[in-house]
This record gives C-alpha cells, sequence and structure tokens, in this order.
C-alpha cells in the first residue's frame, strides 16, 4: 500500500483527536493499521522540556511532527496526524512533502471550544493563568485550502459519521 497524511488541524477542542481515534478504528476493522501522531502524545513521546507554545516553538514542533510522518508515509503507512499546526508554512510544507496529503480543517465556534476545553487552557487563559492559546491570544494561521472542512459545533455521536467521512474522501474505505 503507497503511504497516505490526514492531516487533522484545528484549535484545541475542535475534536481533532477524537476523531482521529474513530478513523485509526475504521481503519483497523478494514485491516489497515495506521501511525497515529496526536500533537499532545508527540510532545510527550519527543519531551523536550525545551520546546515550549511560544509561536518558534509551536512551529518546530509541528516540523517535527511533518518529517516524523513523512518518515513513515515513505515506509508505506497511511499516518493520521492530530495536531493544531495552525501556520501557513506547516501546511505548504506538508503539500510540498507529502505524495499524498489530506487536509481537513476542524472548526468549532469559541463557545463550543469553551464548553468542551478538556485540557482547561480556555479557562486558564481567562483566568491570566495560561498565555499562548492560538484563537485567543495567538493568531491561528487556518489552511487556505483546506480538502475538507468540518464544522464541529455538534455531539459526539456525528464522530463515527465525520470519519467516515474523511475516509471516503481519501478513498480507504
Amino acid at each position: 500500500m503507497k503511504g497516505k497524511v490526514i492531516w487533522l488541524t484545528g484549535l484545541s477542542a475542535s475534536g481533532k483527536s477524537t476523531i482521529a481515534h474513530e478513523i485509526q478504528q475504521l481503519l483497523k476493522k478494514r485491516k489497515i493499521i495506521p501511525l497515529l501522531l496526536d500533537g499532545d502524545e508527540f510532545r510527550e513521546a519527543v519531551a523536550d522540556h525545551n520546546c515550549g507554545h511560544d509561536p518558534k516553538n509551536r512551529i518546530i514542533n509541528a516540523y517535527r511532527i511533518s518529517r516524523f510522518a513523512n518518515l513513515a508515509v515513505r515506509q508505506g503507512l497511511v499516518v493520521i496526524v492530530a495536531t493544531m499546526s495552525l501556520y501557513h508554512e506547516i501546511h505548504n510544507w506538508n503539500r510540498n512533502n507529502f505524495p499524498d496529503y489530506y487536509e481537513v480543517l476542524i472548526k468549532a465556534d469559541l463557545e463550543t471550544l469553551k464548553q468542551r476545553d478538556p485540557k482547561g487552557l480556555y479557562k486558564n487563559f481567562s483566568s491570566g493563568d495560561a498565555q499562548n492559546i492560538p484563537g485567543m491570544d495567538l493568531e491561528p494561521e487556518f489552511p487556505l485550502n483546506p480538502d475538507l472542512i468540518i464544522e464541529n459545533n455538534g455531539q459526539i455521536n456525528e464522530v463515527k459519521k465525520v470519519a467516515k467521512r474523511i475516509l471516503n474522501n481519501c478513498d480507504l474505505l
């Protein structure tokens, strides 16, 4: 099988990880074992405590994820990436370096993001205990030409439907 990247991007709490895990499960049912690179899990695995969340370090981390995904894709793996990486230079690098790249922008309105807020980022920002939060004090650069835009203000029961839509568009279902 030829390698492929499904890149899910959006703000924190937009549903990237949840959708990515559902895509992973659907692929496993089809006997395709994908590599899932979740931004938070990747940071934890790399354990570079000098790599913060300011814009410069966010770009460094996004390039790490892109290059690691590229390594896996060249070996024929399907790679699912769930990360903010909201910088045009990353999106451009991905488009120029992955032979089969499918970019999905997952959007949710700010009220929905604040209600979900699993990591407490928006709450901590509002109380002054956090900074460098995309969509708050950092201006996100959403993809200019994503292959698909998902409006994810809905409920968790929509996840399977969204994941199937993505896989159908990628010719993996």
